[in-house]
């Protein structure tokens, strides 16, 4: 009989589920590697519901803002629009961030891109925060991220108007809708206040 089960995997689950054989990385990458709404998670198929406006206007000021400051001053490379990143393996996980960064130093300005998932080391990835999203699952994401060799992740949550930074070994920072947003370790001159990320 096939064991049924809920639980938290980054978003609230709103399906129960019945235990399959896991799945690995790179054949998930064959079947999914061009499709949104779709992650991985210790080798299991998750499929989220669709973000919304919201959610959308929060990621365009984020590839504004953080974007921007990274191909003005040349820093490295950005990726969007849930880029898929390798977070573990045995289970193998892929998950789709909102953005990422990496620096010329880790990814030189002429290396080849890969075609599916990005591996770690990254600098940065920015997770926002949907309405399907659980606290809990967004802190346990960043974790997997942190894990998989992401030096920092940002989340956002437009709810609240505030922004949480994780970085592995520390506590995580909270920025609240009047604060300056840095990322000195990763960023260097970058600056925002959080407010910045949420205005029309």
């Amino acid at each position: 009989m096939a064991l049924r089960f809920e639980r938290f995997l980054g978003r609230r689950m709103f399906m129960t589920t019945t235990a399959t054989p896991l799945i690995a990385a790179d054949e998930f990458l064959r079947l999914y590697g061009d499709k949104s709404g779709v992650e991985l998670v210790n080798g299991q198929i998750v499929r989220w519901p669709m973000p919304g406006g919201i959610h959308g206007k929060v990621c365009f000021k984020v590839s504004f803002l953080l974007g921007g400051f990274v191909e003005t001053n040349k820093l490295g490379h950005v990726f969007g629009n849930d880029t898929f990143i390798r977070t573990r393996t045995n289970p193998d996980g892929c998950r789709g961030a909102d953005l990422s960064f990496a620096s010329f130093a880790t990814l030189p300005a002429d290396a080849v891109i890969p075609q599916g998932a990005l591996t770690p080391p990254l600098e940065l990835v920015v997770e926002v925060r949907s309405p399907s999203d659980s606290v809990r699952g967004l802190t346990e994401k960043a974790f997997e991220y942190l894990d998989a060799g992401v030096r920092v992740v940002l989340i956002l949550d437009p709810n609240l108007q505030s922004a949480a930074v994780f970085r592995a070994e520390e506590f995580p920072q909270r920025f609240h809708n009047g604060d300056e947003l840095t990322l000195p370790d990763v960023l260097p001159g970058f600056a925002a206040v959080v407010k910045k990320f949420f205005e029309s």
